[in-house]
């Protein structure tokens, strides 16, 4: 597939968050060994509990889906979920009290 048939439809955000508890120092080292797995697969940290990482369609992210899953730590939630490129970029966002422009998505989506 070249990049001038790269599909806003076809490419994907995967976002994974997540509720994890650290009442115990063994359940806060299992919380940020999660949080590192997922720096480590190229995911970005949106918010505390929430990343993201793009992949380039649903082969990619079936993979990633298993990494994740093979990952988990033993206790809490984790939820992921997946948006076409289009759809990410009709996310609403805001800082405070104020709408946030629309953001761009990364210029390396066309190097695929």
């Amino acid at each position: 597939m070249t990049a001038t048939q790269l599909s806003g439809y076809r490419l994907m955000w995967i976002f994974v968050m997540f509720d994890l508890p650290i009442g115990s120092r063994e359940q806060s080292r299992a919380a940020t060994k999660f949080r590192e797995f997922l720096l480590d697969q190229g995911f970005e940290k949106s918010q505390f509990s929430v990343y993201a990482r793009f992949c380039n369609g649903k082969e990619q992210f079936e993979t990633y889906m298993r990494r994740i899953e093979a990952n988990l730590p033993n206790r809490g939630d984790v939820h992921v979920l997946s948006f076409t490129d289009r759809q990410y970029e009709n996310i609403v966002r805001f800082s405070g009290q104020r709408r946030k422009h629309q953001q761009k998505n990364p210029d390396q989506l066309a190097l695929f």
